[in-house]
């Protein structure tokens, strides 16, 4: 089956980023938060950096519609630069006008509401924020009436 997912890269909080959207979304890690350590050593390259070891190679979560959420720490030693911008919206679809408001709510906790939920032209309850994090987010309640 297809599938979409995102793909966010953090400046050394991706476990704080990720263990937040699973406060929101609930669920488990899929396959748990694989580790630098977990690495295997590469051939011509000096030996990873204590300060690297515990840092997030790989984390996903299932979110909302089947959608996975994955991220990484992108590391400076590993000549990374992360820059957050307005490059990246999550949009989400859910099934209910509650589960609209409270998805916006839990995001947007810490964050800036770019655009309060509300009724729009289009025939969809509808808002936008940026979280904690710096990530951009829509939500898009389509009543199928």
């Amino acid at each position: 089956m297809a599938s979409t997912g995102t793909y966010l890269n953090f400046a050394n909080n991706t476990e704080e980023a990720f263990l937040f959207y699973q406060s929101v979304f609930g669920g488990e890690f899929i396959g748990g938060i694989s580790r630098f350590d977990g690495m295997p050593a590469m051939e011509g390259q000096p030996p990873l950096p204590d300060s690297l070891k515990n840092k997030v190679m790989h984390v996903a979560l299932a979110i909302t519609g089947g959608h996975l959420l994955m991220g990484t720490d992108a590391p400076a030693e590993f000549g990374f630069t992360v820059t957050m911008g307005n490059n990246v919206h999550i949009s989400l679809d859910p099934d209910t006008k509650e589960e609209c408001d409270t998805l916006f709510a839990g995001l947007s906790a810490g964050g800036k509401v770019t655009q309060p939920l509300a009724d729009m032209f289009w025939g969809a309850y509808f808002g936008s924020c940026t979280d904690k994090f710096g990530v951009h987010w829509m939500v898009n309640f389509r009543n199928p009436q």
